[in-house]
């Protein structure tokens, strides 16, 4: 029903849009050497051999593209804060925004999409029963070629390699594959050392409160998972919405979780002189707040950013298992994936709320 709902969205800005647009008056086609791409939805796109400019389709696929080839994006799904400034080329500070194709934010501007001439639109991320549609749909209505490449986590050293191919960037897309790759496999590697008396419980709560959970089962909390933890915050109807199942503070203490997890902007500074005070976890100081720039490391959208996330929930829930060093990974990841060189104080400082009390 949320699909449909989503899809319906799409379909009513994209028919606003085009009563008033004249269609199909850029065609990046027009005189340029093309070439077949078989996208994952099993769709055979024309797309130039030489691809210069490229548009997401939004957030998940901007983030994932920032990390392979920013030079080459013309534009955003949404725009950097002031806090994710520095972690993004200054060059894309201001380039114009789009809005998204999908969700609840489904917001596009297609005239400004258009305008800034992009070559092929790319949407990245997990595949929908429409999504074949939905690809003909949007390439039918900007005259653009747009294309979809799963980038599942499991799947995300394949969607790598196929945009390195696509965009002429095989060497950097192998670097990031590669990464991907080692982690996945350090994870399972893990993962398998811990008994299951060991394994610890574990909520995630984001908002104000702290109470919009994700649930065991969703897309946004799989990391607790990956590296042997286990939610426990269980609900029968599953929401992939960030903060998508809410509970209340008595369902909290019925359920005594091991380890608390807040998303940024939480009731970390004042957990222990609240409500919360009398849990276990908050007592022993097991509590924390996941570090969030220039994305959240564990969700917010559930991308690229849970391989640096599986690193650090790993090291602190099972830190004699997950025996590395933090900052070290940290740095890494950030110079290979943000192209931007995070100094050891930076990193002790995106760390600070995530250590133990």
């Amino acid at each position: 029903m949320k699909r449909m709902i989503c899809l319906l969205l799409i379909l009513s800005v994209l028919c606003a849009i085009c009563a008033c647009t004249p269609q199909h008056e850029y065609n990046p086609l027009d005189g340029v050497e093309t070439t077949a791409f078989i996208d994952s939805a099993g769709r055979s796109v024309a797309v130039p051999v030489e691809i210069t400019r490229i548009a997401a389709s939004g957030s998940t696929a901007q983030m994932i593209l920032m990390t392979l080839c920013p030079e080459l994006l013309v534009g955003l799904a949404s725009s950097p804060s002031t806090a994710q400034r520095p972690y993004f080329p200054e060059d894309m500070w201001y380039l114009p925004t789009f809005g998204q194709f999908y969700g609840s934010k489904a917001n596009l501007n297609m005239e400004s999409l258009i305008d800034a001439r992009p070559q092929i639109i790319i949407d990245l991320g997990d595949p929908k029963d429409s999504i074949a549609s939905d690809m003909d749909m949007i390439q039918e209505q900007t005259g653009i070629p747009t294309v979809f490449v799963q980038a599942t986590l499991d799947q995300l050293p394949t969607a790598y390699r196929t945009l390195g191919m696509l965009l002429d960037r095989q060497e950097k897309a192998e670097a990031l594959a590669l990464f991907v790759e080692k982690t996945l496999s350090m994870a399972e590697e893990n993962r398998a050392k811990i008994t299951e008396e060991d394994r610890k419980t574990v909520m995630f709560g984001t908002g104000s409160t702290g109470l919009a959970c994700n649930a065991a089962g969703s897309t946004q909390a799989d990391v607790i998972d990956l590296v042997g933890g286990i939610n426990a915050i269980r609900s029968d109807e599953i929401s992939n919405r960030n903060g998508g199942t809410t509970v209340n503070l008595e369902q909290v203490y019925l359920c005594s979780p091991d380890v608390i997890l807040l998303a940024a902007g939480g009731p970390y500074d004042t957990l222990a002189d609240s409500e919360w005070s009398q849990l276990r976890a908050v007592q022993s100081g097991a509590y924390y707040e996941i570090p969030n720039l220039p994305y959240s490391w564990m969700s917010s959208p559930p991308s690229v950013n849970r391989v640096l996330g599986i690193w650090w929930l790993g090291n602190l829930l099972y830190p004699d298992v997950y025996d590395y060093d933090m900052i070290q990974v940290a740095q890494e990841y950030y110079d290979l994936f943000w192209h931007y060189t995070l100094s050891e104080e930076e990193a002790v400082q995106l760390l600070s709320r995530s250590t133990l009390k």
